[in-house]
């Protein structure tokens, strides 16, 4: 729920005048139907936090932003018919979660150039039993918040990761199909993250705990991938030129990038035509430099996991690597650069190269005693001011294609800032209604979804607040 947090009160407090505001907004909440042909964002203006929305089986062509607390947001699918917001590859975003507590289920989201189902600094939010259909640039895409949930859904099509953690914490990523994407599941800048019992097959990369330069976050470490089957992440990469996903390898199956205390323990990882695993520093596959976050990774566990003909016909620059380390093929877990403290169990089992300075694990070194990274009680987080509003819209939408300096998708929010001097207005305008002017970037989607006066505040954080 989002409220102000109480004056001199314990923790403990806390946590339960949380959970008895969610009990009574449940209790007196409302719910609203929606049939074919009707609105669901009508529906969104009209509901009060805490209401239910429940969307009849039909076509719906628009996006739906929710920046109401508690909104359940569920769809009904009647003998295999769903509701289907469709995007028809014109719509930038199918449905933004800005609220707290809020729910999105059981929708059939596709062809959106942006992102299938996003929340921007929403905390306590479930996302679960969704089938996210490309194309679109991330199918689920969570940023910016902390307790979350993304459980059982099918994402599939994306030109960047099918399921995209980014900047959050305490969340759990569990039992979901993702595939024909560029990453299956990636983890960027998080901290106490669990990625579990899912089924990532036929991506370019399979899964990927990253530590990224060029953001507000400057760190990423408690992070458990477990109990996944990472199969077959051989396909070609699609992502469009200028992505910071464009140089990724195809055949790697999970991925380690600079990520620190990350544990890859129980998964089956076959057929992978790269690498079984990889850990390795930033710097080797992003070269943007940034002094202010460590790139290598340390406290990386590699425990006890099922390695079944990988690394059958490396590519690119994993075959690079490898030829210069005179191996031809068949690695399962590869190591490049510094970093310390990093352990691998059954080291007889696995064929590796670079690990010659990782320990062996403890004996029995496990993380089964972890049974969720979520927290116990709903996080409770104060009403957002407009000056707050406008940066975490920044950090939340703006960062997933810009960094300050340096290229990502879009130009850098450098050259904006010159383009713009301290014309928010006309800053907010461009980005309703965006055109296509640098043939080295990517068009950009409108973002005219965002109420005015969000995009007037994340113009004036952009212009007259951003500063690195």
């Amino acid at each position: 729920m989002r409220r102000s947090e109480p004056m001199f009160v314990g923790p403990k407090f806390v946590a339960s005048c949380a959970l008895l505001m969610l009990v009574t907004v449940a209790a007196n909440a409302a719910t609203l139907t929606v049939k074919a042909g009707e609105s669901i964002q009508a529906a969104v203006k009209r509901a009060a936090p805490g209401d239910h929305i429940e969307v009849e089986p039909g076509l719906y062509k628009e996006t739906v932003f929710i920046d109401k607390d508690g909104i359940q947001l569920r769809g009904l699918v009647r003998e295999g018919a769903w509701p289907v917001l469709d995007g028809e590859s014109k719509l930038n975003d199918g449905v933004l979660v800005a609220g707290h507590g809020v729910s999105v289920e059981r929708l059939w989201v596709k062809r959106f150039k942006g992102n299938g189902i996003m929340t921007q600094g929403a905390n306590n939010y479930r996302i679960a039993y969704n089938v996210v259909e490309g194309p679109t640039f991330y199918a689920i895409f969570p940023q910016f918040g902390k307790n979350g949930l993304v459980a059982h859904n099918i994402a599939f099509g994306s030109d960047d990761a099918a399921i995209y953690v980014g900047m959050s914490q305490n969340v759990d990523v569990v039992h979901n199909e993702v595939y024909a994407s560029v990453i299956g599941i990636e983890s960027e800048n998080s901290h106490d993250i669990l990625i579990e019992n899912n089924y990532v097959h036929d991506n370019t990369m399979g899964i990927a705990t990253t530590m990224l330069p060029g953001l507000p976050v400057k760190a990423s470490e408690r992070l458990i991938v477990r109990n996944n089957v990472v199969a077959r992440n051989n396909m070609k990469n699609t992502a469009p030129p200028g992505a910071i996903t464009a140089g990724a390898p195809p055949g790697l199956g999970i991925l380690v990038l600079g990520t620190d205390h990350t544990t890859v323990e129980g998964n089956l990882i076959r057929d992978n035509d790269g690498i079984g695993v990889m850990v390795s520093e930033t710097n080797f596959l992003v070269t943007t430099p940034d002094d202010r976050m460590d790139p290598f990774p340390d406290g990386t566990q590699v425990l006890r996991n099922v390695f079944v003909d990988n690394g059958r016909k490396p590519q690119g620059t994993l075959k690079d690597l490898l030829d210069v380390a005179g191996v031809e093929r068949g690695v399962d877990v590869l190591a490049t650069g510094k970093g310390r403290d990093n352990c691998i169990a059954e080291r007889e089992a696995v064929k590796t190269l670079g690990t010659r300075n990782f320990a062996d694990c403890a004996p029995g070194a496990t993380s089964a005693a972890i049974a969720s990274l979520q927290t116990a009680t709903p996080v409770v987080a104060a009403p957002y001011t407009a000056d707050q509003k406008g940066r975490l819209t920044y950090l939340a939408v703006c960062t997933g294609c810009h960094t300050y300096n340096s290229k990502l998708i879009g130009p850098p929010m450098v050259v904006i800032k010159a383009l713009y001097g301290k014309d928010a207005r006309k800053l907010a305008d461009w980005i309703a209604k965006p055109t296509h002017k640098r043939p080295d970037y990517p068009e950009m989607p409108s973002q005219d979804y965002l109420p005015e006066e969000v995009r007037m505040s994340v113009a004036r954080y952009i212009l007259n607040e951003l500063s690195h």
